[in-house]
């Protein structure tokens, strides 16, 4: 479980998710602010960010104890990719209500989640071929 290379992206993807809590995707001044306060967007500016973010960080952990069931740890993993997708719309979606900002270098640590995912979705795979080749075998 712990040596196979999908376990160690699912825990990446859930290092970052807890990371981008605090990390900020987009900083800059918003519309609404007469005095033009400068503000961040992080994982936890809204309530539904924050539900997002830390749904997809437990459930990252959760997915990595699944690995008796490749399969269904395999789509899973594609609805939590999805998931990770759905959070950075939102995020951009926030950027909307700055006048002026710029994104932060750690976007690419929220960027960095689906790829992390693709990644553990790929050795799955990879395994699951591999259990079916050895099953051919047999």
């Amino acid at each position: 479980m712990i040596q196979r290379i999908q376990s160690f992206w699912l825990l990446l993807t859930a290092v970052c998710a807890f990371a981008t809590l605090k990390l900020p995707f987009y900083s800059g001044n918003k519309i609404a602010d007469q005095a033009g306060s400068y503000q961040s967007v992080t994982g936890n500016t809204t309530i539904l960010l924050n539900i997002i973010t830390v749904a997809i960080g437990i459930i990252a952990l959760v997915f990595i104890f699944l690995y008796k069931n490749r399969k269904q740890q395999l789509w899973l993993t594609l609805l939590l990719f999805l998931v990770s997708l759905l959070q950075l719309f939102l995020l951009y979606l926030q950027t909307k209500q700055f006048v002026q900002g710029a994104y932060e270098i750690s976007v690419l640590v929220y960027i960095a989640m689906p790829a992390w995912l693709i990644l553990a979705m790929r050795g799955m795979y990879k395994d699951e071929q591999l259990v079916k080749s050895v099953d051919r075998l047999r």
